[in-house]
């Protein structure tokens, strides 16, 4: 593609050097640059592109896109010849080049979109299987993994650059695909890396703290969620599905006034679930919609879950799923991974262990409610082993500790991942709130050693929590990340012990 026919649609300030050159990719990581690349630098969070120019220069990028007017002009001055284009927003100018470089791949798939603090990856995950229910090929961008039609690869991101997602999208198109569904998270709402994407269908799950860190205050937390509604740099979504029971329903839907609006809940919504009966590894309930009635049967497990099939439905139905097909393929969804999984084996013991993600105080309380619920009939305590992420927002950690106090009958607390923070400074802050309750407590540094006291605290008829990490692959601490999966650990753990009865 020719330098100018990729940039046609960019708001440049000002361009230089010569126009008439070859681009064949676009690339935002020097490290990534080949021949013949247009290496867009922006400026980050955390970084500055405009940093790795000369990097990028003598591993072949023809050209250059900068938002640095200083680099622009030293550039223009030392190297007359090489192309440059000057803009304002290089997150917007990164997409916008993408789009065209890639033959805009986006205009010929139906994209659904999901944010929310909690609910995204079994929302995302749950629509792709309706989707694909009926014959459907999907690319599926999300937290744990991506799906390109069958390619199944880990997420690096829960919503990658511009860039990285209109790759994955011409690679759809090339597979079939006609749909997609990704995560927008409040980050990449908030700094645009989506810019472009015309979303077909618009899904909030919730609002609850989290991300303070980098958000600051609730407020600028909803508003920059309430982006998905607006539309960045693209028209306002055609349809927009609300949880019409959470707090922030109210100014989601302000939002989404260009939308076509469908609401969901148990309480309130155009889309209800009612005569719900709850069991492990079953749901049912009568699906209650403006078009009709269906009977819903899931195996997937708990409340939490009834509001994610409501949300995947209403959105499948926007796609043009009747609701017929809709119950059909509820009966045959897979449990997300990370999401109240089972350990294998665990039950062969007398008690289980799930893993969860939770890891905010709002998920962390639904996943010991879940717990208590599927205990009611048995009898039996919860166990909940958990930790607080380094670098993050430290408001939260005692409100988790205060929960799970509060909530369970054993509380192990532990290491997330640090990062660059001291985990028992972490934990000393978690156990602020879990003091408040009357719970009995264990304090582990190590969360290897904390994953199984919590094991070897566990009686018949109990249920163990794993929460925090989920699907989570690696444990970060100041020096680096080490390899740590929950559901192995605690299936190595589950092993040791059939060893020593055995011995």
């Amino acid at each position: 593609m020719q330098w100018m026919e990729a940039i046609k649609a960019i708001r440049t300030i000002d361009i230089s050097g010569r126009q008439d050159i070859e681009v064949r990719g676009v690339q935002y990581d020097s490290r990534r640059i080949t021949a013949g690349d247009v290496f867009v630098a922006m400026r980050g969070g955390s970084t500055d592109g405009n940093n790795y120019i000369e990097t990028a220069i003598p591993k072949g990028a023809a050209a250059i896109i900068t938002d640095s007017p200083e680099m622009f002009r030293d550039l223009r001055t030392r190297q007359p010849e090489l192309a440059l284009a000057l803009v304002k927003h290089g997150r917007r100018a990164l997409a916008e080049v993408s789009a065209e470089v890639f033959g805009h791949p986006e205009r010929q798939l139906k994209l659904c979109a999901v944010t929310g603090t909690n609910g995204k990856t079994t929302t995302a995950f749950l629509l792709e299987q309706m989707l694909t229910s009926v014959g459907r090929k999907c690319v599926l961008i999300g937290t744990i993994e991506t799906h390109v039609a069958d390619k199944v690869r880990v997420s690096e991101h829960t919503t990658p650059e511009s860039r990285d997602v209109l790759a994955l999208f011409a690679e759809g198109v090339r597979a079939g695909c006609t749909e997609a569904v990704m995560e927008m998270s409040s980050h990449a709402l908030d700094q645009e890396r989506v810019w472009g994407l015309a979303v077909d269908v618009a899904i909030f799950t919730n609002l609850t703290q989290d991300h303070l860190d980098y958000h600051g205050t609730m407020e600028k937390y909803s508003q920059a969620k309430a982006r998905i509604f607006v539309g960045l740099g693209a028209p306002a979504p055609r349809v927009a599905v609300i949880n019409a029971d959470d707090a922030s329903a109210e100014t989601m839907t302000i939002a989404a006034k260009a939308c076509e609006v469908s609401t969901y809940g148990l309480e309130a919504g155009t889309w209800r679930a009612a005569d719900i009966n709850l069991r492990a590894g079953s749901t049912t309930f009568l699906l209650q919609t403006p078009v009709g009635e269906v009977a819903i049967r899931s195996p997937l497990t708990g409340r939490v879950n009834v509001y994610n099939l409501l949300a995947a439905a209403c959105a499948a139905h926007a796609r043009g799923l009747t609701l017929e097909q809709i119950a059909d393929a509820a009966k045959k969804l897979h449990q997300v991974p990370g999401r109240f999984e089972v350990v294998l084996g665990s039950q062969q013991a007398g008690f289980a262990v799930v893993v969860d993600y939770a890891h905010t105080e709002d998920a962390l309380a639904n996943l010991i409610t879940l717990a208590r619920n599927l205990l009611e009939e048995q009898g039996g305590r919860v166990i909940t082993m958990f930790g607080c992420g380094g670098d993050r927002d430290k408001t939260k950690r005692s409100k988790m500790g205060r929960v799970a106090g509060a909530e369970s009958d054993l509380v192990v607390v532990t290491s997330d991942n640090p990062r660059s923070e001291d985990p028992m400074r972490i934990i000393d802050e978690v156990m602020a709130g879990v003091r408040e309750t009357d719970v009995a407590f264990m304090i582990e540094k190590d969360r290897h050693k904390a994953i199984e006291a919590a094991i070897r605290s566990a009686k018949p008829g109990d249920i163990v929590l794993l929460a925090g990490k989920g699907h989570e692959k690696e444990q970060i601490f100041a020096d680096g990340a080490v390899v740590f999966d929950d559901v192995e650990v605690a299936a190595s753990v589950l092993d040791k012990l059939r060893n020593e009865v055995r011995a």
